[in-house]
């Protein structure tokens, strides 16, 4: 697609979205497509180490946990719920994250990929087990209400809030990919060993690309919780980690865009099939029916929709190619 193609249809997408709130007033609808644009910001965040440095997480849902825990431990402690105390709990869970992803890069990713991948279950397990234990502070699994600003309490507002996140998060990630930088962490997922020959230090690059993927997880964790309210010990549960993969894998890997429209899919398929299940005994088991749709998914865009379209259209466009040089 042409950039001035691309550019139009971005623009109309981005517009319809602002307009959606003024031609649908729906809470619900409002709600759910905060949540998609959230659980987009943390899809992006793992594509970017999945696809773009080629590092498998089965623990990313740490940052994303350590992002809610943070901002909800700051509202319930504050005397009182402003936007300074937000700013304030995005600082910290911005630390936060960055300290602990680059203590894990540092120590696993010079190792082989399942190494990392372990050892980032194992954390979020342990994370997960000291926000049981820890009830004076946590409330356990039972987990704590809190109050927030007016402006997130607010569905209207946070609804601008959550796609002005997504839109900033798109765009700082996709500045980062495509900086020297981005440049070299694909040459390293697609030839380790000749980067590191070319004099790349490999470790480095993997784990600043580790750095920047929990910052923006952490961040994505926060605002989720300041969606619902509430937080309890399910933000580090392995499913999250699990959603974030299959919105990448759908949407299409080493794309960006796609982890987008992945969330936008994968959350809307469990709004959709959960609200059948309330009518009608079928769908009672409405996981085998999303499984259904993950295993449609694959089949007809084996590199996700993203990819998948990517690569039609440059068959397209060495057929044309060729048909045109025939004719010459």
């Amino acid at each position: 697609m042409q950039p001035s193609k691309r550019f139009f249809l971005s623009f109309f997408i981005l517009f319809a979205l602002a307009m959606l709130p003024f031609l649908y007033d729906s809470r619900t609808w409002l709600i759910l497509f905060s949540q998609i644009f959230i659980f987009a910001v943390f899809a992006m965040s793992y594509d970017l180490l999945l696809g773009y440095t080629g590092v498998v997480s089965f623990g990313h849902a740490m940052f994303f946990g350590i992002g809610a825990y943070t901002f909800a431990l700051f509202m319930k402690k504050a005397d009182e719920s402003t936007m300074s105390t937000v700013l304030l709990a995005a600082l910290v869970t911005i630390a936060l994250s960055m300290i602990l992803s680059f203590i894990i890069g540092m120590l696993t990713l010079r190792l082989k990929n399942h190494y990392f991948a372990m050892l980032t279950l194992a954390v979020a397990g342990l994370l997960m087990v000291a926000a049981e234990k820890w009830r004076s502070l946590t409330m356990g699994n039972d987990g704590f209400t809190f109050m927030v600003p007016a402006l997130l309490r607010d569905r209207w507002s946070f609804y601008f809030v959550s796609l002005l996140f997504m839109v900033i998060s798109y765009f700082c990630l996709r500045r980062f990919t495509e900086s020297p930088l981005g440049k070299v962490l694909a040459a390293i997922r697609e030839n380790e060993t000749r980067a590191e020959s070319l004099g790349y230090r490999v470790l480095y690059y993997r784990v600043i690309a580790n750095v920047v993927a929990g910052m923006f997880a952490g961040l994505s964790g926060m605002l989720y919780a300041a969606s619902l309210r509430f937080v309890n010990t399910s933000v580090f549960s392995t499913e999250i980690t699990l959603d974030a993969l299959l919105m990448t894998i759908i949407g299409g890997v080493g794309t960006l865009i796609g982890a987008i429209i992945g969330s936008g899919l994968i959350e809307l398929a469990k709004h959709g099939l959960m609200g059948l299940a309330k009518v009608h005994w079928v769908f009672e088991r409405w996981i085998i029916f999303f499984g259904m749709v993950y295993i449609l998914a694959v089949m007809f865009f084996p590199k996700g929709i993203v990819g998948t379209i990517r690569q039609w259209r440059n068959k397209k466009a060495n057929i044309d190619t060729t048909n045109r040089e025939k004719a010459v």
